[in-house]
């Protein structure tokens, strides 16, 4: 006959790490309206939220050829601006863009650094009948970038890919694998 050890065993607690502050900063252009929906969105499921005095765009993420603002340099702007334990997203209502694939000026949504500690989300490309909504998403779905959260294959989940298109009305929620993960960076949800 087997029995089992009287040995215990020492089970390792995964470690939480503190929570971050994410901080909103808003760029000039964006309406104190908009900047006060999303960040009343984002501290429903995330409370350690502060709102910046809105600022000028860096003026190096100005793309003259598009009339735009690349995201990519703007992230980079962000970040450098962003100390440990904080994570800055800029909102704005101009058009921006990043390289993707071949295409060296892609007009996008959002960009966020994943893991990292800055993302933007942009008002542009939204539909007018509920873009407060659909700019929380794309907020939403930065924040989950910075977190090290990647695309989501669910089509219902905020982290989808985007694929070019505005796929935000389609979203409903994080599914509960990308919820779960964020529950475990500090964010709260009411249920999973």
């Amino acid at each position: 006959m087997f029995s089992c050890s009287e040995k215990k065993i020492a089970v390792e607690e995964p470690e939480q790490k503190p929570a971050i502050t994410i901080l909103i900063l808003p760029f000039r252009d964006i309406k104190p309206e908009k900047v006060e929906t999303v960040a009343a969105g984002i501290k429903k499921i995330y409370p350690n939220v502060k709102v910046l005095e809105v600022i000028d765009f860096p003026e190096n993420a100005y793309y003259r050829e598009r009339n735009r603002y690349r995201a990519d340099s703007t992230i980079k702007f962000l970040n450098s601006r962003t100390r440990e334990g904080f994570v800055t997203i800029g909102l704005t209502s101009k058009d921006i863009s990043a390289t993707k694939g071949k295409i060296k000026d892609f007009g996008i949504m959002g960009l966020g650094y994943r893991p990292g500690k800055a993302c933007v989300a942009s008002s542009f490309r939204l539909s007018r009948e509920n873009s407060d909504e659909q700019f929380y998403k794309i907020a939403i779905h930065e924040l989950g970038h910075t977190q090290g959260l990647p695309h989501c294959p669910e089509k219902m989940c905020f982290m989808r890919d985007a694929e070019g298109k505005n796929p935000t009305n389609e979203e409903t929620d994080f599914c509960k694998k990308c919820k779960t993960f964020l529950i475990s960076k500090n964010w709260k949800f009411s249920s999973i």
